[in-house]
């Protein structure tokens, strides 16, 4: 039987925008914003964008750069990828940091 001493605290997911340069993590879910407030011109959101590009559930994330000053936009590689992101963008996709 497991104590408690021997089980890992859960931990909510965060916003991939309050990541920094070094975190990872794992998605778990991706925010379908108002495309009226977070989309463009065409009303496709940026949920929808991001999980067309690759941003799903269960796939691993790596913040690799962020722009100074401000750190927008960040760098983040998902699978095998590196893509630019502002942070209102990245904000949509929640992940499961790593333990330090």
């Amino acid at each position: 039987m497991a104590t408690p001493a021997d089980q890992k605290p859960i931990v909510a997911p965060v916003a991939l925008a309050s990541m920094r340069k070094g975190d990872r993590g794992t998605v778990r879910q991706v925010l379908q914003r108002d495309p009226e407030i977070f989309g463009d011109e065409t009303h496709a959101s940026i949920g929808r964008r991001l999980v067309e590009i690759g941003f799903v559930p269960g796939e691993r994330v790596h913040i690799v750069e962020e722009v100074w000053p401000g750190g927008d936009p960040m760098a983040v590689r998902v699978g095998s990828t590196v893509f630019a992101l502002r942070r209102r963008e990245a904000q949509a996709v929640m992940v499961a940091l790593d333990a330090p």
